[in-house]
C-alpha cells in the first residue's frame, strides 16, 4: 500500500524535524537553567490558577487525507515557577494538566471541490468526523520580557507534551462498512461503491479503524501577552501550535499509514495567582 522509497522519506523527513525540535528545546532550556549559576537577578515566584480556550486540530495522514480543522474546547489547570532574570529576560517553567478535544474533519470533495452528494439521499452531503478527549501535560521552559507585578509582558515558550486519550466517538451520516460507501482494495474495486467518478480521495480506511496509539508525544511552543496586577493576579492570552511526533494508527511496512500524527493551533487564556512572590521593592 505504500512502497518502502517513500516511507524511508517519511521518515527521515520525520527525524530531521525532531531532530530541529529538539535542538530548539535543548537551547531554551539551556538557556532558562543557566540561572542556578546567579548570573541574573534570583527569584522564587509561584504562581497556580487556569486556562481555558479553543482547539483547532487536524491529523497529517499519508496517505493523504483531505481535511479542514476540527474545532474542539480545551481547560485544564496551570503552575509557574519563575526562577530568574537574566539580563531583560524573565525565565520561568511552566506545567499545565488540560483537557482537550481533537481529532480530524474531512473535507468529503468531488473534482470541482464541492461536497459530494449522497446517492440515496440528494439533500444532504457526505460528512466525517472523529472527536478525540485527551489529558494533556505539556512543560515548558518560559522566556519573557516587560512588567513582571504591573504592567505587560510579553513571552514565548517552548516544551514537550505527553497525552492519553480517554474517549474517542464519530459524527458521520454514512458507514463505510456499507458498499455503497466503500471502495474496496485498490487492487480489486467493488463494484457497488457508488462514488468512484465523485469523491477526489478513495482513502477511506481511517473512517473505520479505531485509534490503536492511546499515548500520543510531541513538541509544543507558544507566544502570547501577559497583563500582570500585584492584587488582582496575572491574566495571559496566548496562541499556541502542536506537533505531534507520534502516530495514532500503526506505521510500520504492514500498516495501512505511513504518518498519522496530530497537528493543532490552540488559541488559551490563562489566569494565575501569586503563591509565592520574591519580597523585593525594586521587581516592577
Amino acid at each position: 500500500m505504500k512502497s518502502e522509497k517513500y516511507a524511508a522519506a517519511e521518515r527521515a523527513k520525520r527525524m530531521w524535524t525532531v531532530r530541529v525540535l529538539l535542538t530548539i528545546l535543548f537551547t531554551l532550556h539551556s538557556s532558562l537553567f543557566t540561572s542556578f549559576a546567579q548570573v541574573g537577578e534570583y527569584r522564587t515566584d509561584f504562581a497556580v490558577g487556569f486556562n481555558g480556550g479553543y482547539s483547532m486540530s487536524n491529523i497529517a495522514f499519508v496517505p493523504k487525507v483531505p481535511q479542514g480543522l476540527l474545532g474542539g474546547m480545551t481547560v485544564g489547570f496551570s503552575a509557574r515557577y519563575t526562577c530568574e532574570k537574566y539580563f531583560k529576560s524573565i525565565c520561568a517553567v511552566v506545567g499545565e494538566v488540560n483537557l482537550t478535544q481533537m481529532g480530524w474533519q474531512e473535507d468529503i470533495l468531488d473534482f470541482d471541490d464541492q461536497p459530494v452528494v449522497m446517492h440515496n439521499d440528494p439533500s444532504q452531503t457526505l460528512r466525517y468526523a472523529r472527536k478525540m478527549n485527551y489529558v494533556q501535560i505539556p512543560v515548558f521552559a518560559r522566556m519573557g520580557w516587560g512588567r513582571e507585578r504591573k504592567g505587560f509582558q510579553a513571552f514565548f515558550q517552548i516544551g514537550p507534551q505527553v497525552g492519553f486519550l480517554l474517549s474517542e466517538s464519530t459524527d458521520t451520516n454514512f458507514d463505510v462498512h456499507q458498499s455503497d460507501f466503500n471502495p474496496g482494495p485498490r487492487d480489486t474495486p467493488n463494484p457497488d461503491y457508488k462514488y468512484q467518478t465523485s469523491r477526489v480521495s478513495d482513502v477511506v480506511a481511517q473512517d473505520s479503524m479505531a485509534v490503536e496509539n492511546t499515548f500520543d508525544y510531541g513538541i509544543a511552543a507558544g507566544a502570547g501577552l501577559e497583563f500582570s496586577h500585584r492584587k488582582l493576579g496575572h491574566f495571559l492570552v496566548e496562541g499556541r501550535y502542536y506537533f505531534g511526533l507520534g502516530n495514532i494508527y500503526g506505521s510500520s511496512k504492514r500498516d495501512y499509514f505511513a504518518r498519522s500524527n496530530f497537528g493543532d493551533i490552540v488559541i488559551k487564556f490563562t489566569y494565575l495567582f501569586d503563591i509565592i512572590r520574591t519580597k523585593d521593592s525594586k521587581i516592577k
